[in-house]
């Protein structure tokens, strides 16, 4: 018997994915749950499993090519006795999809935002068939446009989408939400074509910052941290991570999630610390974990694994998420202060630009002292200039400590 496996919703609300790479090949025999292949997610790579045992008989794709969803993936030669458990498969699984939790043989479920106090979930069942899929008529859009549907309270299925294969775009939301205010399309560059779209972790920075921009009060602020006093150069990064610990210690406002459909605010225990990491494929931003709980050589081996997976592209959408504070290290390349972007539902970001030999005034004369220039730039709608004022001032004063 022969079947036909198209690519599934993988839960990003995604019209297409990348393939990476295979990890089978024509000919060959599979078990069910079997990795056939890699594809890319907005940020993370994810391996697609088999929903079938038997051999496979043609790859309708190869690495490097864009498969839009629902479209042919893999041709299967099952033996006949699957052929029942085949037929009854997508009934199956189309109740799996019902539940929030998916046994393990039923395949994979990807795709989480959480949002208010209460988690935004994207049932996709990797290995559902494209048929069930369609059955279900969900409103098609990417995490970050869902959560600003949220907040500004628009229903998805009111809006007229006119993304690509019917995807829900901002701009969209934003149109219904202010119908008597048109928006304003940028005019198509002429000489672009399908090539030139971003992918995976650039399409989903001009989603975040798109979101960033539109939505939030950012306000920023700059100040230095004089550690001349410091006994030897150390870990610069470990350092910013203790500071930070800090500053949330002493203005607990800082480590929040907001959402202004409420408006609500949620001051949260745990600092789950958002790192940028830059790659060859553009700005990933794994999670350190309760970094208040550990000490200096667990999150240097913690944050060193970390960015390793981020840049080996193997970090999971996992350890991407739910992120109560980011951490931007630009100055390890250049730049002295920037005005970096929150990115909803956190609060504020603090960055850190390249250390300066400063002129500064001492006892009795100029001194030239090693100062590190900070950037903090905050939600002016829940977090007031006192707080981010007081939560800085605790940053520096951690960082200007001898050790």
């Amino acid at each position: 018997m022969s079947v036909t496996f198209n690519l599934p919703d993988l839960g990003e609300g995604l019209p297409e994915a990348e393939i990476v790479s295979w990890h089978v090949a024509a000919g060959q025999h599979v078990e069910v749950d079997q990795p056939l292949l890699s594809v890319e997610t907005a940020k993370a790579v994810v391996d697609v499993p088999s929903p079938y045992s038997g051999n496979i008989v043609r790859l309708h794709a190869k690495a490097g090519d864009t498969v839009q969803t629902g479209k042919p993936l893999v041709d299967f030669d099952l033996p006949s006795q699957a052929t029942a458990a085949t037929n009854a498969k997508p009934a199956a699984r189309d109740n799996v999809a019902n539940h929030s939790e998916a046994p393990s043989n039923q395949g994979m479920v990807v795709g989480h935002m959480a949002s208010r106090n209460e988690e935004l979930v994207d049932h996709a069942i990797v290995g559902r068939s494209a048929r069930a899929y369609r059955d279900r008529n969900r409103v098609r859009a990417a995490p970050a446009v869902r959560m600003l549907a949220k907040r500004l309270g628009v229903e998805l299925s009111a809006c007229q989408a006119t993304g690509r294969h019917g995807l829900v775009s901002i701009d969209d939301v934003l149109a219904r939400a202010n119908p008597g205010k048109s928006q304003q399309r940028s005019p198509a560059v002429a000489g672009l074509t399908d090539a030139d779209k971003l992918r995976g972790p650039r399409k989903a920075m001009a989603q975040s910052m798109s979101l960033s921009r539109d939505e939030i009060a950012m306000c920023t602020i700059f100040d230095d941290a004089d550690i001349d006093v410091w006994k030897e150069r150390g870990d610069i990064s470990i350092r910013l991570v203790r500071a930070i610990v800090a500053g949330v210690k002493a203005e607990p406002a800082l480590n929040a999630w907001f959402d202004p459909a409420g408006p609500a605010r949620k001051v949260m225990e745990q600092v789950h610390l958002a790192m940028a990491v830059d790659t060859n494929d553009g700005l990933i931003v794994p999670v350190l974990r309760d970094v208040a709980s550990q000490s200096a050589t667990q999150l240097r081996v913690q944050l060193d694994d970390i960015k390793q997976r981020t840049r080996a592209r193997t970090i999971t959408p996992e350890e991407m998420r739910d992120c109560t504070f980011t951490l931007s290290n630009f100055g390890t390349l250049a730049g002295r202060y920037a005005t970096p972007l929150v990115v909803p539902p956190t609060v504020a970001i603090l960055a850190a630009g390249k250390l300066q030999r400063d002129v500064v005034a001492g006892s009795n004369s100029p001194e030239i002292h090693v100062r590190l220039p900070l950037s903090l730039t905050f939600d002016h709608r829940c977090v007031t200039g006192g707080e981010a004022l007081r939560f800085l001032a605790a940053v520096i004063s951690d960082l200007q400590s001898p050790s």
